[in-house]
């Protein structure tokens, strides 16, 4: 199976409730490959085109408005089917709901504030890629553990 990456960013809370750590640590030890990371604070146009899907909906201004409260840390991360198992790590959307061992069932306890966010399917996956970060910034490397995670 060949690699794919995606987007991940972890929100606001996330930051402010010092689970930086944690969250890349968990998508380490997984077996993922951190391919690209920066932290920033959120203008808004870029929090409403990372929205834009939202756009109308009822919840769209608070939406950008918490983005833009604190700085994100955004991240791409690299491996087998990784769209899928990053968004299975993070569990459902309400904290509440999650499942204990994902990352929302063991820190969350609110919809609104779910500590982060990863792309839905591969296609976004490459558009927030693209929108988050400039050409150059995700590199491609081999690392010493890679064959010890996987089957050749």
């Amino acid at each position: 199976m060949a690699d794919q990456r995606t987007f991940v960013m972890i929100k606001p809370d996330g930051v402010q409730r010092g689970l930086v750590g944690e969250i890349i640590g968990r998508l380490e030890r997984k077996g993922l490959k951190l391919v690209g990371l920066k932290m920033l604070q959120v203008g808004e146009d870029l929090a409403r085109r990372h929205y834009a899907v939202h756009e109308g909906k009822p919840f769209f201004e608070g939406l950008i408005r918490f983005i833009t409260s604190s700085p994100v840390v955004a991240m791409a991360w690299e491996g087998p089917d990784a769209v899928d198992v990053v968004r299975r790590m993070l569990g459902p959307t309400d904290g509440r709901q999650a499942p204990p061992g994902t990352i929302r069932g063991d820190f969350g306890l609110d919809v609104g504030y779910n500590l982060a966010h990863a792309s839905d399917s591969p296609e976004s996956a490459a558009q927030e890629l693209a929108l988050w970060f400039a050409d150059g910034e995700l590199v491609g490397y081999q690392r010493a553990v890679d064959p010890w995670l996987r089957e050749a």
